[in-house]
């Protein structure tokens, strides 16, 4: 079991890491590659206490994660710089959440569908007329290696949040000298 040992920035509201998770854009998928770490920023949903994220059926990800299931994601979310008189004590406002689990390919159709569906709500909301459809998943393929989508399903197994918040007047904001 993971632990912040900064107590004080240590994030326990389930409601709140949920509406980060949520809202955030960005996550980092960390995987292990032979000796060395590999990351990747990705589109991602968090749907059902799972993290859902997708990508073509082939690639070093791919080969990664068919390899070994054990990742970490991380999403982060800079507010700004913290003012302090004290040089040493200017700090930074953020709110970030570590995930750690294993992960799996979407065997389902169905299940692969209602997350690319999430995705594109997320990213696009109201953009397409129709919503995705499992055979539409299912018959898909890239026009760079005929290779259908992958969606993926991060299953946690532990999670930590820190945030160090700020209030608009304790943050920097770069005003020129006149």
């Amino acid at each position: 079991m993971n632990h912040v040992r900064y107590k004080q920035r240590d994030c326990k509201d389930q409601e709140k890491i949920g509406a980060f998770l949520t809202n955030t854009r960005i996550g980092v998928v960390g995987m292990v590659d032979g000796d060395m770490p590999y990351t990747v920023p990705v589109n991602y949903v968090w749907h059902n206490g799972s993290i859902y994220f997708h990508g073509m059926g082939s690639g070093r990800k791919e080969d990664i994660l068919s390899k070994g299931p054990n990742v970490s994601f991380t999403v982060y979310e800079e507010v700004g710089t913290v003012t302090d008189p004290v040089p040493c004590k200017a700090d930074t406002a953020y709110m970030s959440v570590m995930i750690f689990g294993k992960v799996e390919k979407t065997a389902s159709f169905d299940e692969a569908a209602g997350a690319l569906q999430k995705i594109l709500d997320k990213y696009m909301p109201g953009f397409y007329n129709h919503p995705m459809s499992a055979s539409f998943v299912e018959k898909y393929r890239s026009a760079h290696d005929n290779k259908g989508v992958a969606v993926y399903k991060i299953t946690p197994s532990d999670m930590t949040a820190k945030e160090n918040s700020a209030d608009e007047s304790q943050l920097f904001h770069n005003h020129p000298h006149k």
